[in-house]
């Protein structure tokens, strides 16, 4: 049994996997307390008799060290996360970036299974991705393996200072926001990314010019990628992969710009949903341990 755990800024949701991912409940996240943080995590594994502890978080882990960087976290932010879990509960943790655990859901049970090499994306509030090959999370030096949402690729006028103190990162046109900022910045217009998606499948011309400028800026790197990593499949998860035609929007765009040509669609829709950050957790944990 592996005791697996999906942690964001807000929830902390927890599962069990025995073969199949059973639910156990969630807690608030507590963001400024360590001490609270490290017993709501302790207080789902209590009696529990799991093998060990996978978590799959919002932030970014340093393979060498093990501290990860959790923004949105502030009481772990900074912290080896990991060795101290383990203090707390007396069981093995492993602690994985957020796409990194989506990207394992998918490659193994969702719409990248079958594939040695599967590239997963996400699109919503930022843009990121994790590589799984032969069934392995690349996590990569520092941790930073997959992620493509952030390098200054983007010039002109929509180079837009980046969260990461970069300018012209995907991660600012590609996301929701993203989208809202070119759109605004086409028409002076400020419109949510829901409505402009929404105005984009009425036809709406405005929006269409804002989505294509949205899939011109988005596909050249992404197929960048895909030409670097090889993948064979690519996965898109996130708020915006949710809209009707979105993805397969995008796979037309990217599959024109990388060097093998498919007859079939290369970029497909996520099928994992909101289990997927538990789901993939769970699956390295059985890597892991058994």
């Amino acid at each position: 049994m592996i005791l697996a755990f999906d942690i964001g800024g807000s929830r902390i949701k927890a599962a069990v996997w025995d073969g199949a991912l059973r639910p156990l409940g969630e807690v608030a996240t507590p963001l400024g307390d360590k001490a609270a943080f490290t017993a709501a995590v302790a207080g789902f594994a209590a009696g529990l008799g799991a093998r060990g502890i996978a978590i799959s978080i919002a932030g970014v882990v340093d393979t060498a060290t093990g501290v990860g960087k959790v923004a949105n976290i502030p009481a772990i932010d900074g912290l080896a996360l990991g060795p101290e879990l383990q203090v707390a509960t007396g069981l093995p943790v492993l602690v994985l970036n957020d796409a990194d655990c989506f990207a394992l859901a998918e490659a193994g049970q969702g719409a990248g299974r079958g594939h040695g090499t599967v590239f997963g994306v996400i699109l919503g509030s930022g843009v990121g991705g994790g590589l799984v090959i032969g069934g392995r999370a690349i996590t990569g030096a520092g941790g930073y393996a997959g992620e493509w949402g952030h390098g200054p690729v983007i010039r002109g006028e929509f180079a837009f200072k980046c969260g990461c103190g970069q300018v012209g990162c995907v991660d600012t046109v590609g996301s929701a926001r993203g989208l809202e900022r070119l759109h605004r910045k086409r028409t002076a217009e400020l419109l949510g990314s829901e409505a402009i998606i929404a105005n984009w499948i009425a036809g709406e011309a405005e929006a269409g010019e804002t989505m294509a400028l949205w899939r011109e800026l988005v596909a050249g790197p992404l197929a960048m990628v895909v030409n670097v990593v090889g993948a064979d499949v690519v996965p898109v998860g996130g708020g915006l992969s949710k809209a009707p035609g979105l993805v397969g929007y995008l796979d037309e765009a990217v599959r024109v710009r990388i060097l093998r040509k498919t007859r079939g669609p290369l970029l497909v829709a996520a099928e994992c949903g909101a289990d997927a950050g538990l789901l993939g957790a769970a699956m390295a944990g059985v890597a892991a341990w058994g």
